[in-house]
């Protein structure tokens, strides 16, 4: 029986949105969690997520859940901040947050089964900015007493314009951020009209929603179990059935795609009798749109949020972002400008909410730029496509110090290596060899090879294919490290 005197708070980081408010910087092959998107410091929002509360008393390693085509992209970059997740749990499809959270919760009852700890969720998502950490550890210790005895809070963000693109909580009282006031909630709101939105803002029992919660894991199963009795029995079943793939837990798809696809927010906490909300006053934002960053971040004496190869002349009040390309504006006013190796977003900033409708309609019409970038990650490193024809294609690869490539062969191509930075072991039908800058290899088609980064440095190489056919599914491997 678990103990009421003793409490681990667990961490549960939502990390499986796909951001395509932010395009063309992110995109479904690599969404805005896994960006430093202010550049404030050199980690990414997911490094951040777990960093502001890492100091936290009774605080342990994280559950992060994803979409398994992320997996490598998180694995990696919570070990770059000396964080070995309690789980990775990886979801086959998005589901919105009840089956994620049932499942979380399920997950950390079972690891901690033989204990008699009981544990209490700190439910965050990925994708947000904190300014004011202080504050906001101050929010969560605050919860950890009202969360003991079996309520279900979730933080209310006091609003600081009428924003029409979040959804407000109503609560039952007037709630004051510096005492730490406690209300039951009366309502949730979705995204209001400007109209309601100002409304909400004249009106000191709103708040806007900021999908972040804390409760004990048998409390908010207990709430599911009455008002979603099935998605419950889909997540126990999807766990059962789930599969150890190395460092990740592979939920089993079938049942998890049985859940119905619903926030907790509507699920749970609209219905239950538990529900209370805690002000959060800490410079909180969801980075949702281009709009939105370019309020959080620092401007110039023109209003202008510039960053990369800018040049801005009688422009104002404007965020203009190059990734590699010379930016160039002139007489420009509230304006959106992003430019990346293969895209360019220009836009009025009063309609970068509307970023997504657009992405919406490029995978309509087939553009492959709405969800995969010119890089592409692998558990290994990553590759760039520079340049391709209809039988050729160049690119850049590099491999992390340590990795390498899954031994295997094409059928339609053949490969030309030349390494431009580090050393390279290259493995070609049994043969194997060390080169290093200004050295090549040759892979015939139809030979199997692997390419490793033997050293502690990257390993840079470009890579010239030739062939009748040159997509990525041309691959048949032998073996792999990863698992593939």
């Amino acid at each position: 029986m678990l103990s009421k005197n003793k409490i681990k708070i667990v961490p549960i980081i939502l990390a499986g949105g796909s951001g395509s408010r932010l395009w063309p910087l992110s995109r479904k092959s690599f969404p805005k969690q896994f960006l430093n998107l202010l550049n404030d410091d050199s980690y990414t929002m997911l490094q951040k997520t777990y960093k502001r509360i890492d100091n936290l008393e009774d605080i342990c390693r994280p559950i992060v859940i994803c979409n398994e085509e992320h997996r490598f992209i998180v694995g990696h970059q919570m070990k770059e901040i000396n964080i070995e997740p309690l789980e990775i749990l990886l979801e086959p499809e998005g589901r919105n947050t009840t089956p994620a959270i049932t499942i979380a919760a399920l997950k950390v009852l079972d690891i901690f089964k033989d204990t008699n700890i009981d544990p209490i969720l700190l439910i965050l998502s990925s994708d947000h900015q904190i300014k004011d950490i202080k504050n906001f550890q101050l929010a969560i210790k605050n919860s950890i007493e009202k969360a003991s005895n079996d309520n279900l809070i979730i933080f209310g963000v006091k609003p600081t314009y009428p924003a029409t693109g979040y959804g407000y909580i109503k609560s039952e009282n007037e709630l004051n951020p510096n005492k730490c006031f406690v209300s039951k909630v009366d309502k949730f709101i979705e995204k209001p009209n400007e109209k309601n939105a100002q409304h909400f803002i004249e009106d000191k029992k709103y708040y806007w929603n900021s999908g972040m919660f804390v409760f004990k894991a048998t409390s908010i199963l207990e709430e599911i179990k009455i008002f979603a009795p099935q998605i419950l029995k889909n997540c126990q079943i999807c766990l059962e059935k789930s599969k150890r793939d190395f460092d990740f837990l592979r939920l089993e798809e079938e049942a998890f795609k049985n859940c119905e696809n619903i926030s907790i927010d509507v699920s749970v906490f609209e219905k239950t009798s538990k529900a209370f909300v805690i002000p959060l006053d800490c410079g909180w934002d969801d980075v949702g749109s281009w709009g939105s960053l370019w309020k959080m971040s620092k401007k110039d004496q023109n209003g202008n949020y510039l960053k990369g190869r800018v040049l801005a002349k009688e422009t104002k009040e404007s965020l203009i972002r190059s990734e590699e390309k010379l930016v160039v504006s002139i007489g420009l006013e509230n304006i959106v400008i992003v430019e990346t190796k293969d895209a360019v977003l220009v836009a009025n900033k009063e309609s970068s909410q509307s970023v997504k409708h657009i992405v919406s309609l490029m995978n309509e019409k087939g553009f492959n730029e709405a969800q995969n970038h010119k890089i592409v990650y692998r558990p290994w490193g990553s590759f760039l496509s520079i340049e391709e024809g209809e039988t050729w294609q160049i690119k850049k690869i590099e491999v992390n110090p340590g990795a390498s490539l899954s031994l295997q062969m094409h059928f339609h191509r053949s490969e030309h290596w030349v390494v431009v930075n580090g050393t390279a072991k290259i493995l070609i039908d049994n043969n194997e060899k060390i080169i290093g800058p200004n050295q090549s290899a040759y892979i015939p088609l139809g030979v199997k090879h692997r390419l490793s980064n033997p050293t502690k440095f990257k390993l840079t190489l470009i890579e010239i294919q030739s062939g009748s056919y040159l997509g990525e599914d041309d691959i048949k491997r032998f073996e792999d490290k990863y698992g593939r």
